[in-house]
């Protein structure tokens, strides 16, 4: 993977775009070795591309190949493009409360090479998990948020977070965040949301569906906007329930649902599988 590198595209649809790239990438040596599109309409649809391609035989440099595309692709089809390379992996950082199985679930599979990123701090309200996570090696810091004064809580995580994270994982984090916070993370905090939205909103979801009877609850990962619960939706799933489960149970199915679907989601954000469109998401996965 050290070699790979990965260009994701967006641009009004229109005859000549994958032969313009392509033919782009084949004559600065460039290998395409995976590729995914979407159209949204036949007749003046967006299109959107993710394409894989091996770097060690170009005959320019990245900057310069970069400039090339601009010049020669980009501009001819009015696109809104990024090149990323995989070995350069993106730094994760983590914020939780005192609910433990999504953050687990991340940093077992992160151990085990299941995740392309570097996983470099957890930040927790709680000391409570504080030796959990550094079992694995990772730094935990307690920033305590004191509701009468949250903003210094959140310019004590930016500092931490300045220059050490390139996505922020909200596993379960049990408090919401500023619209200030958010801005300064514009599509890079994901977080895991315990229903399936835009089913149960807000708070003690598990509650909500039991009230409504319902007969599946589940799970989503969406990037955080300063909308609550209403930003772009990466991934879901849900489990099937019954009229016998009380609340408690539907959130000890449900727990099993939110790890691997914050797993997934934070998988394909590192693997630059995810275009987000206006508040909808295109993921190629």
């Amino acid at each position: 993977m050290d070699n790979t590198a990965r260009l994701l595209i967006t641009c009004p649809d229109k005859p000549g775009i994958v032969s313009a790239v392509s033919t782009f990438l084949y004559n600065h040596g460039a290998n395409i070795t995976a590729l995914d599109q979407h159209t949204t309409g036949p007749e003046g649809g967006t299109f959107f591309m993710r394409l894989e391609f091996q770097t060690p035989h170009l005959d320019l440099s990245r900057s310069l190949l970069e400039r090339a595309f601009a010049d020669a692709v980009a501009r001819q089809f009015s696109m809104q493009w990024r090149i990323t390379y995989a070995r350069e992996p993106k730094k994760i950082a983590v914020l939780v409360s005192r609910h433990d199985h999504a953050l687990l679930e991340m940093l077992w599979r992160w151990s085990r090479g299941q995740l392309p990123g570097v996983i470099t701090m957890v930040i927790s309200n709680h000391p409570d998990l504080e030796q959990a996570v550094r079992n694995f090696g990772v730094p935990f810091h307690h920033v305590v948020v004191d509701k009468n004064d949250k903003p210094a809580a959140e310019a004590r995580m930016r500092e931490l977070l300045h220059g050490n994270a390139d996505v922020v994982v909200l596993a379960r984090y049990m408090q919401i965040l500023s619209a200030d916070m958010v801005r300064h993370y514009p599509g890079a905090i994901i977080n895991i949301h315990h229903s399936f939205l835009p089913a149960f909103v807000g708070a003690d979801p598990y509650r909500q569906a039991y009230d409504k009877g319902v007969k599946l609850v589940g799970a989503t990962a969406h990037y955080v906007t300063e909308e609550l619960d209403m930003g772009p939706i990466i991934e879901q799933d849900v489990v099937r329930v019954s009229h016998r489960l009380q609340p408690a149970h539907l959130r000890e199915l449900g727990r099993d649902v939110e790890r691997n679907v914050l797993a997934r989601a934070v998988k394909w954000h590192l693997e630059d599988r995810i275009i987000v469109h206006e508040n909808r998401t295109v993921v190629f996965n």
